[in-house]
């Protein structure tokens, strides 16, 4: 699951990004409500989490845009406790959940777990194809009676290939969208790490590979 993650007080950002990507989340983190359009519109989210007082533009400016432009993405308002006004407006322009500050991690994960479940095209937290079984919520790959527990970097990638079954994954893709646009890795990494999923399927006797298609990308198949 990505999320945009629009906060202005970087101490607090820095704080809630490290809570979120150790719950395997990915985050795009941006510190003023321009940037947060900016990137809204040219990414695509599974949820966004906005702050309501920022610079340059209001939480509240950012999810009315948004909402005028058929921008659908779920979005949870972070409020000041006392801003009653603020939460009523930002139910009304159609913010999907709100949040006063200051918050338990453990209640906004909740809030994003619930914000997320309620998007038109959820995704189960059971994945599955073939015999193989992808648990999000503990990123447990199994077949049958046999498990693996995955690391991070193996699960975000592990979990884009029945997120986007039949589709091919380019190597570019699967580096920018597991290390970031700003990242120094190589493509080598992304051969790595497939190849360490490819042995953990061996491991469970899957009967679903991994597939590279020359000059196209990798896409999870069930064998012929």
């Amino acid at each position: 699951m990505k999320l945009l993650y629009a906060e202005d007080e970087r101490s607090l950002s820095e704080a809630v990004v490290d809570v979120l990507e150790y719950h395997n989340y990915r985050v795009d983190p941006v510190y003023d409500g321009q940037d947060a359009l900016d990137y809204a519109e040219t990414e695509r989210y599974d949820g966004i989490i906005l702050d309501v007082m920022m610079p340059r533009r209001s939480g509240l400016e950012v999810l009315e845009t948004l909402r005028a432009r058929g921008d659908a993405t779920p979005v949870l308002l972070l409020t000041a406790k006392a801003e009653v006004e603020d939460r009523i407006r930002g139910l009304d322009l159609g913010a999907d959940d709100y949040l006063p500050k200051p918050f338990a991690m453990g209640e906004l994960l909740a809030r994003v777990r619930a914000m997320l479940r309620r998007r038109a095209d959820y995704t189960p937290d059971l994945l599955t194809l073939g015999n193989l079984s992808l648990d999000r919520q503990n990123c447990t790959l199994s077949v049958g009676e046999r498990r693996c527990q995955l690391p991070k970097l193996e699960y975000r990638m592990m979990e884009l290939f029945p997120l986007n079954q039949g589709v091919c994954i380019s190597t570019e893709d699967l580096l920018v969208k597991l290390w970031g646009y700003d990242t120094d890795a190589e493509l080598g990494v992304v051969w790595v790490y497939i190849s360490y999923l490819r042995k953990k399927l061996a491991q469970l006797e899957a009967n679903v590979v991994i597939t590279a298609k020359r000059g196209i990308g990798y896409t999870l198949e069930v064998k012929p």
